[in-house]
C-alpha cells in the first residue's frame, strides 16, 4: 500500500504525514524512514533537517549557508547526509519497521540516485509506504509508478483538519485485512 500526500507548499503536507504517524505510534506500529523539517532562525528558513525515524540520527539535507552542495533555489543540497542518512533510514525501515514514512519525495531529495532508488525499493518492499510528494513532482513522478498499487491525497485548505484520520483508517483497513 503506498500513499501519496501531496498539496501546495504551505498546505499542511508535512503536518498531516505527522498526524498519520502519532496515531499509528499510538496503536504500536513501528515507523520508519525520514522526515525533512524546515529550519527556521528568527522567523527566517535556513534549511532543512534529515531525520532518521528509527534511531533518530539527524543532520543536513539543505542549508543556505552551505558553500558546496547542489543548488535549489536559495539552499545547497547536503548529498552525504542525504545519502548517509536518509538513504539508510529508509533501508532498514524496510528491513525493521511496520509503516515506512518519507517526508519528503522532493527535488532536493531527487538529487541523489541511491535515495532515489531506496524510494524505490520501498515501495517493492510490500510495507506501506507513506511519501509526502512534492507538489511539482506529481504527474511526472507517478508516472513511473504504473505497475503499483497507489493512493493519492491532496491536502486543501476543507480537508487538511481530518485527512490524517482518513488515511490512518484506509490503513487500519489494509492491516485488518492482511491478518485475516
Amino acid at each position: 500500500m503506498l500513499i501519496f500526500i501531496t498539496g501546495r507548499p504551505g498546505i499542511g503536507k508535512s503536518t498531516v504525514c505527522m498526524k498519520v504517524m502519532e496515531l499509528l505510534k499510538q496503536s504500536n506500529f513501528k515507523i520508519g524512514g525520514v522526515i525533512c523539517p524546515e529550519v527556521r532562525v528568527k522567523g527566517r528558513r535556513v534549511g532543512f533537517k534529515i531525520i532518521d525515524l528509527l534511531n533518530s540520527r539527524e543532520g543536513w539535507l539543505a542549508h543556505i549557508d552551505f558553500k558546496t552542495g547542489i543548488r535549489i533555489g536559495k539552499y545547497q543540497v547536503n548529498l552525504n547526509d542525504l545519502n548517509e542518512i536518509g538513504v539508510n533510514a529508509i533501508l532498514n525501515a524496510i528491513k525493521e519497521a511496520d509503516v515506512i514514512v518519507i517526508d519528503e519525495i522532493g527535488p532536493m531529495e531527487l538529487k541523489s540516485l541511491s535515495f532515489k532508488e531506496a524510494v524505490y525499493e520501498s515501495f517493492k518492499s510490500g510495507k506501506p509506504v507513506i511519501a509526502v510528494l512534492h507538489w511539482r513532482l506529481g504527474r511526472s513522478f507517478i508516472r513511473n509508478l504504473r505497475n503499483l498499487n497507489f493512493k493519492i491525497y491532496e491536502v486543501t485548505f476543507s480537508n487538511r483538519d481530518y485527512l490524517h484520520e482518513t488515511i490512518f483508517k484506509g490503513l487500519m483497513k489494509y492491516f485488518t485485512g492482511k491478518s485475516s
